[in-house]
């Protein structure tokens, strides 16, 4: 699958996630142990620094970062975009039941297209979202182009684990083991859940993306790791 590329890549991955969005936010916390929620907030108060403006989550999948990015301090309005049209309903119900509806709104759209003007944005997030991208680069230039000067761009990721040690050998047989395995008790699908370990595979060391998001214009590129070291918070400025 991870063959797959530009529009036949994209049309797969909406497809994929409509199939199990109804599982999905239990998928994520069953495999993360619960997890995914610290990183996202904290992912989130890097974004924002307490600055006064408007976020944009893209590939905001259920809505966690956005919801998470509406609740930091000087955050006006948050826009929610993904195109898996799927999971924007249960974003929004999401936010209904948070008091949350009327600082979010929920947009169907594709983040390497993005239908922003020029430094719109104080920030722009993307949680688990970069590796499904058919063009990572364009995705980034888009995030970078609607994000104004002095704000930010974080990204949050499973990344490939490097060498052969014991933590990689175990990273790699959980997700190719155990992971697909879950899909199927919990979602009733395990193919979205091969997918992943092969998005992982092929997707960009903590490094590498770094180099992208400098190669984009983004300045002061850095990365943390959490979860073990199998996932990486980046977080670029624009100058």
């Amino acid at each position: 699958m991870v063959q797959l590329k530009g529009d036949e890549k994209a049309r797969y991955v909406a497809t994929m996630f409509d199939r199990i969005s109804s599982r999905y936010d239990l998928l994520n916390t069953v495999m993360s142990g619960g997890m995914h929620h610290l990183w996202r907030r904290r992912a989130a108060r890097l974004a924002t620094r307490e600055d006064q403006g408007e976020a944009l989550d893209v590939a905001t999948g259920t809505g966690d970062f956005a919801l998470d990015l509406a609740l930091m301090p000087g955050i006006a309005r948050v826009v929610g975009l993904d195109f898996a049209p799927k999971m924007l309903p249960l974003a929004l119900q999401k936010a209904q039941r948070q008091s949350l509806s009327q600082q979010i709104n929920w947009m169907l759209g594709d983040a390497q297209s993005l239908p922003f003007p020029d430094g719109h944005f104080l920030c722009v997030t993307v949680g688990f979202g970069l590796r499904n991208f058919s063009d990572k680069e364009k995705a980034l230039r888009e995030m970078t182009r609607v994000v104004r000067p002095g704000g930010r761009v974080v990204i949050l990721d499973i990344v490939p684990l490097q060498g052969n040690g014991i933590l990689q050998r175990l990273q790699r047989a959980y997700f190719r083991g155990v992971v697909p395995r879950l899909g199927t008790l919990v979602a009733g699908n395990n193919e979205a859940y091969r997918y992943l370990p092969d998005s992982v595979d092929s997707y960009l060391t903590a490094p590498q993306l770094v180099a992208m998001m400098e190669g984009v214009g983004l300045q002061r590129a850095r990365y943390e790791m959490m979860g073990l070291g199998t996932v990486a918070l980046h977080v670029g400025e624009k100058g």
